[in-house]
């Protein structure tokens, strides 16, 4: 009888068996954990460093300055955005060292630049008021506006054009004015002068003494009246050629512009018998932005004496104008 073979089942080697239990992947060298470590310690870091600040950062609201505003106007809206006491942001901006041209002498009037500022939790008044300077520098670098004499147009333009096309054209009569030795005659400055925003100038009003008086004292304010927007400053820096010493806004989207002072007072007339027929004509505006007067006086050197009528936009922004003159 043959023998039987007997087949022991093949056992594979334990070096085999532990090899087989592994799934392929990527294999690290030590330098290759040495990195990954160090690319980790630098994210914890960051996280430590940055994440604070960022939740720090949150926006907790946002103030709006519309164009033509007055400091003081803006002042009062910080405080009431940011919750302090009143008259915290007038005293911040006597005290915060304001990046401000020379000429300004510390009175940030004309460069808190009329925009949307975000505001977060460490936002102060002398931070903000900081912030709407340095945003003013940008712009006027941007248009490459250097003189403190263009800002302070431009602030009488913004309160003084019924529209932005206008706006050129104002900047014109001023320059024209100007360069004839004509008082601006603007009501504008009258109105920053007394602190009010109005519709109607008194043969009173224009005989304040105060250098903002335009109808008194011939050149330009000291300071801007109001904080003007980008229209404005490009139309101050830069007006179109033209002969017009006298403008009146009829009613709003009509204001006539003209060098010559009857036909001027032909559309002073007009206007004049237009707001006899408002009621709202009569009325003291309550909006934020100085009311302005055209150039409306006489020819050179004569006296002024009539009445000239102006009115401010409730926005703050360009204001509707007109004068009498003569």
């Amino acid at each position: 009888m043959a023998p039987h073979h007997i087949r022991l089942p093949y056992r594979a080697p334990m070096s085999d068996v532990q090899h087989a239990g592994r799934r392929p992947g990527p294999r690290f060298s030590r330098v290759g954990w040495l990195v990954l470590v160090a690319v980790l310690c630098v994210v914890v870091v960051l996280a430590v460093l940055f994440v604070p600040r960022l939740l720090r950062e949150r926006q907790y609201g946002q103030l709006t300055v519309p164009e033509g505003q007055r400091a003081s106007q803006i002042y009062a809206a910080v405080d009431q955005a940011l919750k302090v006491p009143e008259g915290t942001t007038a005293q911040a901006a006597r005290t915060a060292h304001l990046d401000l041209p020379a000429e300004a002498k510390g009175n940030p009037e004309g460069y808190l630049f009329p925009a949307t500022y975000p505001l977060r939790k460490d936002t102060t008044p002398a931070s903000l008021l900081s912030y709407m300077v340095k945003t003013a520098d940008q712009r006027l670098t941007a248009d490459r506006i250097t003189s403190y004499r263009t800002v302070v147009i431009a602030s009488i333009v913004q309160a003084e054009a019924d529209r932005p096309a206008d706006m050129g054209k104002v900047a014109r009569v001023i320059d024209n004015r100007l360069a004839k030795n004509m008082p601006l005659q603007m009501d504008s400055t009258i109105n920053y002068a007394l602190g009010r925003s109005t519709l109607r100038t008194s043969h009173a009003d224009i005989r304040t003494n105060s250098p903002y008086n335009t109808y008194k004292f011939e050149g330009l304010p000291p300071t801007p009246i109001d904080n003007p927007g980008a229209d404005a400053l490009k139309a101050a820096a830069a007006p179109p050629a033209g002969d017009w010493l006298y403008f009146v806004t009829v009613k709003p989207g009509d204001t006539r512009f003209t060098a010559d002072y009857q036909e001027h007072q032909r559309n002073v007339r007009e206007f004049n018998d237009a707001q006899k027929n408002s009621a709202s004509g009569a009325s003291t505006s309550s909006g934020p932005a100085p009311g302005g007067s055209a150039s409306g006086g006489p020819a050179p050197g004569g006296p002024t004496s009539s009445t000239s009528v102006s009115g401010g936009s409730a926005a703050g922004g360009s204001a509707n104008s007109a004068a009498t003159g003569g």
